[in-house]
């Protein structure tokens, strides 16, 4: 009988706490390292997933500890889901688990995050991973499972060499329930990964401010508020463009750039408005983690996730008007709202 895989989750925010449920029920063996809160509800009464794919209570293959040195015996895996402002403490509050850990790879909105893993546990001991997977912690021990994708989860060495420990990641996350596969070129799926979560949280922080309700999906519905994605995803799509990226919709079908580079504004903003009406349906609704960051007055990602979009757009001369101004929105209310 194959040993049971070990994974560590660090960080049990939203996305933290929906791949550490998952994989628990499908019979991973998962170490949570998060706040003493967090752990506290979660030792007492499970961790409490609602949403898409229904309610559930997991206990069973599941552990948390506020601390890492509580942690006992290796781990196969440790998944990095902080927030990316909070990667260099975390990373040193791992102190000697860091050396029994076998690889390392993170899901953070964050381009140079593959680079500060590789700093840490050496390049070998580093992978390449990228999500569109998401959730929304609702209170301690709680998290609301508000979006997912056909498939979700990217894995990848970074020399792009096909090898058995993704293959063992992509076998655990599909068991779990999560769509994955394997990357040959992890970094364009990690940029193309961006390129969507900047066009959403540019257009939902912008479209929707601080209204209490209302998700992206109901916004997409709106004809005014769809002409205002379409904008900002061509003009994102142009700098990813200018990077020498050809789009391939890796998280289809909420991602489809390959057809928004074809369509006219008018033809876009239709297929946006009915993937507006598609996503109410299968009831992916919610808000992307920044803008929920936002109305909580926490800083935000923007930096992160919109900032290298227009720093490369100044550096290779495209013009970004909208995606600039949405961007001056996020900073604003990010200041007013602390």
């Amino acid at each position: 009988m194959a040993a049971q895989l070990r994974i560590g989750i660090l960080g049990a925010g939203g996305l933290g706490s929906v791949i550490a449920g998952w994989l628990a029920e499908s019979g991973v063996a998962v170490t949570l390292l998060a706040r003493p809160a967090q752990v506290e509800a979660i030792r007492a009464r499970g961790l409490e997933i609602r949403g898409i794919r229904g309610e559930r209570c997991v206990r069973r293959n599941l552990e948390a500890h506020a601390s890492a040195d509580e942690v006992q015996g290796p781990l196969d895996y440790l998944i990095v889901a902080v927030k990316a402002r909070d990667t260099e403490s975390a990373l040193a509050g791992l102190g000697g688990l860091g050396d029994r850990i076998g690889a390392a790879l993170s899901l953070q909105n964050a381009l140079g995050k593959d680079d500060v893993l590789a700093a840490r546990f050496g390049r070998e001991r580093t992978l390449g991973a990228a999500t569109t997977e998401s959730g929304t912690q609702t209170g301690p021990g709680q998290v609301q499972h508000v979006g997912t994708a056909p498939t979700a989860f990217y894995f990848g060495e970074l020399d792009g060499a096909p090898s058995g420990r993704v293959g063992a990641l992509v076998d655990a996350f599909n068991k779990a329930g999560f769509g994955a596969q394997p990357a040959a070129d992890i970094r364009h799926v990690e940029w193309e990964k961006l390129l969507q979560i900047a066009s959403i949280c540019a257009f939902s922080v912008s479209a929707l401010g601080t209204l209490p309700g209302g998700s992206v999906a109901e916004a997409f519905s709106v004809r005014e508020a769809a002409e205002h994605y379409v904008a900002i995803a061509k003009e994102l799509l142009a700098v990813y463009r200018g990077l020498g990226y050809e789009p391939r919709d890796f998280f289809a079908p909420y991602s489809r750039f390959r057809e928004l580079e074809r369509e006219s504004t008018e033809q876009a903003v239709e297929a946006t408005r009915a993937l507006g009406r598609r996503m109410l349906d299968a009831g992916v609704i919610g808000k992307p983690s920044l803008h929920v960051d936002l109305m909580r007055g926490r800083p935000t990602e923007v930096e992160h996730c919109l900032g290298p979009f227009l720093a490369e757009a100044e550096r290779l001369g495209v013009a970004v008007p909208t995606a600039r101004a949405c961007w001056r929105i996020i900073r604003t209310l990010e200041q007013m709202l602390a």
